[in-house]
């Protein structure tokens, strides 16, 4: 009998690795060298690459082109992009590219090329005051532009951008699309220290009257009247993301309502259109102050009595809930309490306190407003938060809305940081 010999099965062709001087950048061979995990996170389509998941910098920097970005490779040298660069940030990188960018002229026709359509992203947004630039959410890491009315606040917030030509090619733009009054950088101390920058405190980057630069306007927000001053506040000023929130907020408030960190007033504010009487709280007097003048030019609109009180939340609501106080509408809306992923424990015992206190001091059919815009708590973690004070305070709570940040914030799916804001609407029976 003749035995047939079979030919062994053909092995697939080994894709053969790209050499790393392909990720030559601005001339110089220099590359970041990422980890799998971090190769593997790029390519799901997160920007970000932490410190600890670079394995080495090759090469020298060129001084003369493409200052702060460099080159990202994966252990097999195939390249994944180009990235800004941040020695000194816990996120070392921040892709801002797929392909390999060779030119300054590139970069910075990238950059304009994002800039336009963020800005026209927002063009049909009934509103004078929205982000206009979301860093990430934008293809433009780092880079945030907010605005308010006729006047614009730039921050810079990676080192990658923190140069001259960057802050021209932005503010070229933004005088170009939309022609405001004044545009002004406002640094951000914390991420100055985390990135080593050098931003300044506070800068006029364009004033129409040169003469005369003014950091301070007035705003519309839902049609409402606040004032805006650039040299003051909480990082860029404002709560823009709570917009639709404020507006959500309205609608569902009656009676007598509570603003638990009402800031200069959002929540508040807008509540008094249709409550009888709105009772704001922040720790801040300066906060305050502010609120009070808002108060003052609204008030042709407003149909509550509104007061204001300097007090901890958290003392506030458990001396409230121990006399027994009670209100119609209750507002949550704190500062980010998990700063880090450390801090999620500490948060959501911070969160479930807070729930808990205002469920107790709710009338049978009250509504709730409550907040969290720390990246760290998960919506089903935030929301579970809730359900649990709600079980404590031996409450039915019906989830009526459920509700994240204005659509001037996109969220990127792949991007998971991008969906911060959470805001459920509750009902207590």
């Amino acid at each position: 009998m003749t035995r047939t010999s079979q030919a062994p099965p053909r092995q697939p062709k080994a894709k053969k690795a790209l050499p790393l001087h392909m990720g030559k950048v601005g001339g110089a061979a220099r590359a970041a060298i990422v980890t799998r995990r971090a190769a593997d996170r790029l390519r799901a389509g997160h920007p970000w690459v932490y410190a600890s998941d670079v394995i080495e910098i090759t090469g020298e920097e060129n001084k003369g082109t493409l200052t702060g970005l460099i080159a990202v490779s994966d252990q097999r040298g195939i390249p994944l992009g180009t990235s800004l660069h941040s020695p000194t940030s816990q996120i070392a990188l921040r892709l801002v590219s797929r392909n390999l960018l060779a030119t300054e002229a590139e970069w910075l026709s990238l950059i304009e090329t994002r800039l336009r359509r963020a800005i026209a992203l927002r063009s049909t947004m009934k509103t004078d005051a929205c982000r206009l630039v979301f860093s990430e959410a934008d293809e433009l890491p780092g880079l945030i532009v907010d605005r308010y009315g006729s006047l614009l606040l730039l921050q810079v917030l990676a080192r990658g951008l923190d140069r001259p030509e960057v802050r021209e090619l932005v503010t070229r733009i933004l005088v170009e699309e939309l022609a405001p009054e004044t545009i002004v950088e406002r640094g951000d101390a914390r991420i100055a220290s985390l990135e080593g920058l050098e931003t300044p405190a506070l800068a006029t980057l364009y004033a129409k009257n040169k003469t005369k630069p003014t950091p301070e306007t007035t705003f519309l927000l839902n049609g409402l009247r606040f004032a805006y001053d650039a040299a003051s506040g909480q990082k860029t000023g404002a709560f823009l993301d709570q917009r639709l929130n404020y507006a959500a907020a309205a609608e569902h408030a009656r009676g007598e309502a509570l603003d638990v960190c009402t800031y200069q007033g959002g929540f508040a504010l807008h509540m008094a259109q249709r409550c009888t009487r709105v009772t704001g709280v922040d720790a801040s007097r300066s906060a305050l102050e502010v609120a009070e003048r808002n108060l003052e030019a609204n008030r042709d609109k407003l149909t509550a009595e509104v007061d204001w009180m300097e007090a901890d939340a958290f003392e506030l609501l458990r001396a409230l809930s121990d006399a027994g106080t009670q209100y119609d509408t209750i507002v949550l809306d704190p500062p980010a309490f998990a700063k880090s992923k450390r801090a999620v424990e500490g948060a959501l015992r911070g969160y479930k306190e807070l729930n808990l206190r205002a469920l107790k001091m709710l009338r049978p059919g009250g509504v709730l407003v409550t907040c969290s815009c720390s990246h760290h708590i998960s919506a089903a973690d935030f929301t579970a938060t809730v359900a649990a004070a709600a079980a404590d305070a031996g409450r039915r709570v019906r989830l009526l809305e459920r509700r994240g940040a204005a659509p001037d914030h996109p969220v990127v799916l792949t991007i998971p940081e991008t969906e911060y804001l959470k805001c459920l609407i509750c009902a207590a029976d």
